[in-house]
């Protein structure tokens, strides 16, 4: 069971959520899409290279089609491809040519939850995929999550129970929600970036270490509580 945090922008982010004791971190990089603060190649190398094997790193990845991920990722060797887009995602295909380009990569696919629907769609990724991320919508976002607010718990905890994979529970998770969110779902894992993170006057924002501590401690706490059931 592991938290994930996103969405890195400097050493010193990458640093102090590690600290907190986050197992898996991400950053975003330019593949085609404008995305909330994504950073340069160079500076996703220099982060990656800090992290080390201290976390998982994770790629996050909005484009139109699979040709744009190949450069970043035989660049910055990400441990995790974070497919996130509406454009184009996963196949069986893909994830077996990804494997095949870097050897020991997981495919972690993004579905949005919106209704009922988003179960079955789930279920199809899930079949394989590494990894599923259920993640809430703002269609003035590029890609799916990054909403900053929760969806529907009833539909993330059917698609656990269904899911051939592991899951990631994502989604407006704060440390104020995360323990009853995975008391409810179950993921094998939980995500976060709006609500570990300060909105600056810019527009843009930056982790908040306290809040990801919290939101870290909170999370593994609620874990040991499933585990102990």
């Amino acid at each position: 069971m592991i938290t994930q945090i996103y969405s890195i922008q400097t050493v010193e982010e990458a640093l102090d959520c590690i600290e907190c004791g986050a197992d898996y971190i991400g950053l975003a990089v330019d593949t085609g899409a404008s995305l909330p603060n994504q950073v340069s190649l160079s500076e996703a190398k220099e982060i990656f290279s800090t992290i080390g094997d201290r976390a998982k790193k994770v790629l996050i990845c909005v484009t139109p089609s699979e040709e744009p991920l190949y450069e970043p990722i035989s660049f910055l060797h990400p441990d995790v491809i974070h497919i996130c887009g509406y454009d184009f995602h996963a196949t069986p295909e893909f994830v077996t040519r990804m494997k095949g380009f870097q050897p020991g990569i997981e495919v972690l696919q993004a579905v949005g939850i919106e209704d009922e629907s988003s179960i079955e769609e789930a279920v199809y990724y899930s079949s394989f995929c590494d990894t599923i991320i259920l993640d809430s919508v703002d269609r003035n976002i590029n890609g799916i999550g990054a909403a900053g607010f929760t969806n529907d718990w009833d539909i993330d905890a059917k698609i656990v129970e269904l899911s051939r994979c592991k899951v990631i529970l994502a989604g407006g998770l704060s440390p104020d929600n995360v323990r009853d969110a995975i008391l409810k779902v179950k993921p094998w894992g939980v995500d976060s970036f709006t609500k570990t993170s300060d909105i600056l006057p810019d527009g843009t924002s930056r982790k908040n270490k306290e809040k990801v501590k919290a939101f870290i401690e909170n999370a593994k706490e609620a874990f040991r509580e499933i585990a102990h059931e």
